[in-house]
């Protein structure tokens, strides 16, 4: 148990120390979105750029990771449309933003701390390839669905040039072009803009950490249990479930993927969650499932390493 309050407390006291700031006044709701934005636009694209260059491309993208992560995370957004809209009769616009809060984990302000702790440097690669499946897969099917639920008049094809025009400025799909052009050109930053992008890279996951406490405070739940629950549910059980069963059906999956997927599963949802809510009319429900899963994550997280340290999938 000290073993795992060991990787995990830091996690969690840096998470407190932004919660603290934010409600004892020292720093600002505007402080706050700053600090996000700084991770979101430079220190997030460095941390995804500095693992693709600092690793061989077919490192990066393992097939077998992208494909049992994916089909874990696909199904999970599967279950949860059908979930919101099929059994609960919810609007599309709705289910698809509960079934993205099911699928989507908090890779680079949670996911990736934790596993950097737990497995050390392979942690940005897997981050990065989570990203792959998060940005160029679930948040856009969930986009395009809510768009459409939301645009009767348009076409589908107009829904989906809009969805995809919005992602290509979306910062961290630009680091992660930057990084796959860079490796598969072989070219190497000049010495002080390496040292510029490392820099940042590491200020990524404090950084990541304390602007999660800070968003954390002012958020309450009130009246939506069952959509906070399926979704809290949804996120921090079947998730990681869905992605283990994913890696099991797979021939002889190595350890060292499955744990670093696990341990990203586990993560609550993007911290961005809230923001995408909003846009469909599920602000309340979206911010109220990102507090009560980051709070909960304490428990799962730290239950996913005790197993994962019972089984020895964890790297000595």
């Amino acid at each position: 148990m000290l073993e795992i309050l060991a990787i995990t407390l830091p996690i969690f006291l840096l998470i407190g120390a932004g919660f603290i700031a934010a409600r004892s006044g020292l720093m600002s709701r505007n402080n706050m979105q700053g600090v996000g934005t700084f991770v979101m636009y430079l220190a997030l694209p460095s941390l995804i750029i500095r693992a693709l260059t600092d690793h061989p491309l077919a490192e990066v993208f393992n097939p077998t990771y992208l494909l049992a992560y994916g089909l874990g995370s696909l199904a999970v957004f599967a279950i949860g449309l059908a979930l919101s809209v099929g059994l609960r009769g919810k609007g599309l616009d709705a289910g698809a933003i509960h079934a993205l809060g099911m699928s989507a984990s908090n890779s680079g302000f949670i996911g990736y701390p934790v596993a950097l702790m737990a497995i050390g440097p392979p942690a940005a690669i897997f981050m990065a390839m989570n990203m792959v499946v998060e940005t160029l897969i679930i948040i856009p099917a969930a986009l395009i669905l809510a768009e459409a639920s939301r645009q009767n008049g348009n076409g589908l094809g107009s829904v989906v040039s809009q969805t995809f025009a919005r992602l290509t400025r979306n910062p961290v799909l630009i680091g992660l072009l930057i990084g796959i052009i860079l490796a598969l050109s072989g070219l190497r930053l000049p010495g002080p803009l390496a040292k510029a992008i490392n820099m940042l890279a590491e200020a990524a996951g404090p950084a990541a950490l304390f602007t999660i406490g800070g968003m954390l405070h002012g958020l309450k739940a009130r009246g939506m249990a069952k959509d906070v629950g399926q979704v809290v549910l949804g996120k921090l059980l079947l998730h990681p479930l869905a992605v283990l069963a994913a890696f099991l059906l797979l021939p002889d999956p190595d350890p060292l993927l499955i744990a670093g997927a696990l341990l990203f599963a586990c993560a609550p949802m993007i911290s961005v969650y809230p923001l995408f809510g909003k846009q469909y009319g599920q602000g309340d429900v979206s911010a109220a499932a990102m507090m009560a899963s980051t709070l909960a994550s304490f428990v799962t997280i730290s239950l996913t390493v005790w197993l994962l340290t019972h089984f020895d999938l964890l790297p000595v």
